[in-house]
């Protein structure tokens, strides 16, 4: 069994970066990144106006605060993306202009040791996936066929853009993810060990999501319990892990490392 092994490449988008005026992206890899988004978001699943992004790539207010993360197969070719959004200047999220939360008491973390995981996605021959493997992964179509050996692939894909984002966080002194998701994909990263716990009902946020809410700290005890192999993965860039428990397939070609 082969392992991806992806690295994280950090990237900002200038500042004034956001619809109907955007400043051209600074490098090739966040170019594909935006294109991607603009294939899923605006041509797949028509959340978004394909004439609001006239040059093919969609981007918005919330990439300049935000931290970029791309995973590339042995092609060198864009296969996964995912952004973490740290809090505006009045310390809110993106998530929050759109879902209702409900914490039963419970506080909300500070917003400087948070951030948002937004924007996650797969190219689409990785998308089309069974009912039962991370449906609603920003998709729209998860009755799709499947096209190729893709289906094992999938997770790994997801398993590498987490750690990344896990990665960066433990550095910058974040500890807790906010995410709005579908049930589906909450469940899908449960059985990875990765628990979102959901903090607010059901909404219409790009499809039908609610809000979630991850502690960093119980994610490392619940990974340290049930699998340290995972953890230690998680933890090292330098090290591999078998996914074989995640749906991958003998035969699995690795993804190629980034430095």
């Amino acid at each position: 069994m082969h392992h991806a092994d992806l690295g994280t490449r950090l990237i900002r988008l200038p500042a004034g970066a956001s619809r109907g005026h955007r400043a051209p992206a600074p490098n090739p890899a966040l170019r594909s990144a935006l294109e991607l988004r603009y294939q899923v978001y605006c041509l797949e699943c028509s959340y978004l106006c394909p004439d609001d992004y006239p040059d093919g790539t969609e981007s918005d207010e919330h990439d300049d605060a935000a931290q970029h993360f791309f995973a590339y197969d042995l092609e060198d070719e864009l296969v996964g993306y995912v952004r973490l959004v740290r809090p505006n200047d009045e310390q809110r999220f993106p998530f929050q202009n759109h879902c209702v939360t409900f914490t039963d008491g419970a506080k909300l973390p500070v917003p400087s040791r948070a951030g948002e995981i937004s924007r996650l996605m797969l190219r689409s021959d990785y998308r089309r996936l069974p009912d039962n493997a991370l449906a609603g992964l920003a998709s729209g179509q998860r009755h799709a066929a499947l096209a190729g050996d893709r289906r094992g692939d999938a997770a790994q894909v997801l398993l590498s853009l987490y750690r990344q984002v896990y990665q960066y966080s433990r550095a910058n002194g974040i500890d807790h993810w906010y995410a709005a998701m579908e049930r589906p994909l909450a469940r899908s990263l449960m059985r990875m060990n990765i628990a979102f716990k959901e903090i607010g009902p059901l909404m219409d946020y790009y499809g039908p999501v609610a809000p979630y809410l991850a502690n960093l700290h119980a994610v490392e005890s619940q990974v340290a319990a049930s699998s340290p192999a995972l953890l230690a993965w998680l933890q090292d860039p330098e090290s591999d892990y078998d996914c074989a428990g995640f749906g991958q397939k003998a035969g699995f070609a690795p993804l190629r490392a980034q430095a």
